[in-house]
Order: C-alpha cells, then structure tokens, then sequence
C-alpha cells in the first residue's frame, strides 16, 4: 500500500515503491476516530493531560490499542507506527504513553467504559438506519432477528518432553 498526501487518504499501488507496512492497522485508528470513540476518550481522560500542547490522552490510548491489534506487546513497540508517520501521524513518545497510562485509575476505567460504549451505540445506530435495521443471521435456513454473537473455543492439549514438565 502506497501513501500519497495527507492521511487517511491512501492509494493502494502494486509498484512497490512507497510501501507502507501494518497499514490494516490505520483503519483500526480510522474506525476510532470516525465513531467519536477518540474524542471520547479524550474527554475522558481529560484530568489526567499534563499539558494542553502535548499528546490528547485519548488519541494515545487509541494509539496504543492499535499497537496491541497489530501485533504489539510493550509500549515499546509503539516505535512500529511512530516509525510510519506519514501512515499513522504524530504518535507519543514510550514515557508520554506510560504517564497517559498510569493515569488511568478506576474512575478514568468507568469513563472510558460510557465512551465506549455510547461509540458502540453510535455504530449499531448508524447501521440500523443505513441497512433498514439491524442484520439478521440465518441458522439452519431460519432467520434470526437482531445480532448474534457467535463465540467459539478450543482446547489445545499440550505437551512437552522436557523433564521437569508438568502434564497438561
């Protein structure tokens, strides 16, 4: 995927010149943005900005949910979109994320539960409206009504040859 001018305006090229990898990740951040859900975290996090020139808490807490979607385990590895700036823009610092973080307490937790959620409200509002209402799912030629939510699981035994293992 090539990047031409400003975000999140991407040209998708097979030239291979201007490669941006991770770029599924930018759609995550997109989706958070185009629901409120940046803002709102924003807001809820307001108390806890240091400065109003510095990052919006809301905006790194986004960014480093993304980190985790694509593949991160550590604030860290926020260097993955801070290193593709013309993709991802201006992405906090290790130490800004980790004072955006540690400010999180469990009234900051509830606050951004409610932008969460009222997000997740928006959504399934807007597709309700665009769609004529809310998808059906058909099991077994019978429709359903309304969303379902399909969880799945497996077990994986596990074993190893090691001496001191355990049995699983």
């Amino acid at each position: 995927m090539k990047v031409t001018g400003t975000r999140p305006k991407i040209t998708v090229s097979a030239d291979g010149r201007g490669v941006v990898g991770h770029a599924g990740a930018r759609l995550l951040a997109d989706v958070a943005d185009a629901t409120g859900l940046t803002g709102a975290f924003g807001e809820a996090l307001a108390g806890i900005r240091q400065r109003q020139g510095g990052h919006d808490p809301g905006r790194v807490v986004v960014d480093v949910a993304v980190m985790i979607a694509d593949g991160g385990q550590a604030i860290a590895d926020l260097a993955v979109p801070r290193d593709q700036a013309e993709l991802f823009g201006q992405v906090a610092s290790d130490p800004t994320a980790w004072r955006a973080l540690s400010g999180v307490d469990s009234d900051a937790m509830a606050r951004l539960r409610v932008a969460r959620a009222t997000a997740r409200e928006l959504v399934w509002a807007q597709a309700a409206e665009t769609r004529g209402g809310l998808p059906a799912s058909t099991v077994a030629g019978l429709t359903i009504p309304g969303p379902v939510l399909d969880l799945d699981a497996s077990i994986v035994i596990c074993h190893s040859d090691k001496a001191p293992a355990s049995k699983t």
